[in-house]
């Protein structure tokens, strides 16, 4: 049923990322789950990630794994090490057998995290204190940045030996790669600072490292900000400089986005940030009140529209030869359709994916909505617990429900 509306789709339709061929376009985005207990894959996170192979999607994308101890920014997220690499090719061996492939994103959080979990000072392009977090954090020094660079390259060793098809390396949202990149993280006046050359040394180290490990047989992907999001953060012009320089890397593909958790949060998932569900589920208390208080002010909201980031991918997909990945604001047929009838090889999602682990099949029977509503409950409640759907639950409390309620009519 899937060409009967869409007579010269190419949804249905192999292709590839380097070495690695995908059975279609679809890729499940690299929406963090927060389901990795002591830093290590669980059998919810397996479970979960099975079930979207088993739902007819390309390829699934594991989360926000860190290179290191230090870029933890949650006590649920993954941490690559030797020791946790048989319990991800288990489940990379499981998506394999459901016909999809599996990639992993790679990145460090820098300013994004705290000494608890970090376990030691939150380190970034240059000292200060993040409002966000809230944290003091502390500039690097040159060998810690040359060091974190071979970090970048052992996980991608790593992922290898889990068996993964490809990585994706997280230099956007206003992670460490993004805070070298960002004018608004970088104050530093060395050679790692300063001009948009001077602040793409950082990136140039990781990706000399990632490729170096990838070799021939991974296929490399990029997460790069098309824009900050804000007035002093990187715009289109120094966005696209940054897509052609890891064009020149030898990256595979990039992945389109924008955003910066610390300042812009919303311009990376759009529609409001659900602040009661997210501190009714927040501890310790102090923090709950603090929020609750100042959330609306903290994390602004940013209307939502299918395709929203299309008008800024359309000037990349222009200016850059390489296989491009769109992501933001892809829940329906007709959205993936247009995307790709612009030139884009592959469609990313992440809250549709959720809602519908199963919607790359339900499109092929001939379905258009994943049926996601953009309450952005899956996020607000990822603080704190797993990553879930609203609809997964009967007994939410009413004040949550009266909030999704609201959102959902806006």
């Amino acid at each position: 049923m899937d060409n009967d509306l869409y007579p010269d789709s190419i949804l249905f339709t192999p292709a590839k990322i380097g070495p690695v061929e995908i059975r279609n376009r679809t890729i499940r985005s690299a929406a963090f789950e927060s389901m990795c207990p002591g830093n290590r894959p669980s059998q919810q996170f397996r479970d979960y990630h099975v079930s979207v192979a088993q739902g007819g999607v390309g390829m699934t994308t594991f989360a926000y794994a860190s290179v290191t101890r230090n870029g933890l920014s949650f006590d649920k997220q993954l941490w690559m090490r030797a020791e946790i690499v048989p319990e991800l090719r288990a489940i990379v061996d499981e998506v394999h057998a459901a016909g999809a492939k599996a990639s992993i994103q790679l990145g460090h959080c820098g300013n994004m995290s705290h000494r608890s979990t970090a376990g030691q000072t939150p380190i970034s392009a240059s000292s200060g204190f993040n409002l966000y977090s809230p944290t003091f954090m502390r500039g690097m020094k040159e060998d810690e940045i040359i060091a974190m660079a071979k970090s970048f390259g052992d996980a991608v060793r790593l992922a290898r030996d889990a068996g993964f098809d490809c990585v994706e390396i997280h230099a956007g949202h206003g992670y460490l790669i993004s805070q070298f990149l960002s004018p608004y993280t970088n104050h530093r006046h060395d050679h790692w600072g300063g001009s948009l050359d001077n602040r793409m040394r950082f990136m140039r180290l990781c990706m000399e490292e990632v490729m170096k490990a990838a070799g021939n047989d991974i296929g490399v992907i990029v997460k790069t900000n098309m824009r900050d999001g804000f007035k002093g953060g990187i715009d289109i012009d120094e966005g696209l400089l940054i897509a052609k320089e890891l064009e020149q890397s030898g990256a595979h593909a990039l992945v389109l986005s924008g955003g910066f958790v610390s300042k812009a949060p919303m311009y990376v998932m759009r529609g409001a940030m659900p602040i009661r569900t997210m501190t009714y589920y927040m501890h310790p208390w102090w923090l709950k009140y603090g929020v609750r208080m100042f959330g609306r002010f903290v994390i602004p909201t940013v209307p939502y529209e299918e395709c929203y980031f299309l008008d800024d991918a359309r000037i990349f997909r222009s200016e850059l030869k390489m296989p491009l990945i769109y992501v933001g604001g892809c829940s329906t047929r007709e959205s993936i359709e247009r995307v790709l009838g612009e030139g884009f090889e592959f469609v990313q999602m992440g809250r549709a994916l959720l809602r519908q682990p199963d919607f790359v099949n339900r499109m092929r029977q001939g379905e258009n909505c994943s049926g996601c509503t953009h309450s952005n409950y899956c996020i607000a409640r990822m603080y704190s617990l797993e990553m879930a759907c609203h609809t997964q639950f009967d007994d939410l409390p009413d004040c949550l429900r009266r909030e999704i309620s609201r959102l959902e009519t806006k």
